[in-house]
């Protein structure tokens, strides 16, 4: 039986049904009939408005947000999608801290669905540093679908490392 890696904490019917698509060669199918269009956010500029344009929609008092950008080396280097930080550097005889978040260069063509659920993701830690019950409740204020969203966005990392010969319909 194949191991999904991005899909080990989901219940065993579920992984069974994502193991019979990539056995009719039909996961990269049912993922463009579910998700078939691509963003437009491609630079670190549209991405830090787009992800501001949230932040003031559902996190107005939350701490602002230095810097927002596309990291290539994201999912190699800390095996995340995204990643939020806060930098501390000394200016003058204070500690400032700069918020960051960034996100896997991946998703540059990726479903418009899928950049939304990493945004909020780091945008909730923002309020919530630990993947706890609050966390994830703020993660489905902010997005209602956020719980299907998550799980086919693992579906899709699953479907993106299958080897070419397997399943290449819609491959990006």
């Amino acid at each position: 039986m194949m191991p999904l890696k991005y899909l080990q904490a989901y219940p065993a019917t579920l992984q069974d049904k994502v193991r019979q698509l990539i056995a009719q060669q039909r996961l990269g199918e049912h993922l463009a009939k579910r998700y078939p269009d691509r963003h437009a956010v491609q630079s670190d500029k549209a991405l830090y408005a787009y992800t501001m344009d949230l932040k003031q929609q559902y996190l107005k008092n939350a701490p602002g947000i230095d810097k927002v950008l596309y990291d290539s080396k994201l999912d190699v280097v800390r095996n995340a999608l995204g990643l939020h930080t806060a930098i501390s550097r000394v200016q003058g005889g204070k500690l400032k801290a700069k918020k960051e978040i960034r996100v896997a260069a991946l998703f540059k063509v990726a479903a418009p669905e899928f950049l939304q659920m990493i945004v909020v993701h780091e945008l909730a830690h923002l309020k919530e540093q630990d993947h706890n019950k609050a966390f994830y409740q703020l993660c489905q204020y902010m997005l209602p679908d956020y719980h299907q969203w998550e799980f086919d966005l693992r579906v899709y990392l699953t479907w993106r490392e299958l080897p070419p010969a397997v399943d290449a319909d819609n491959r990006e």
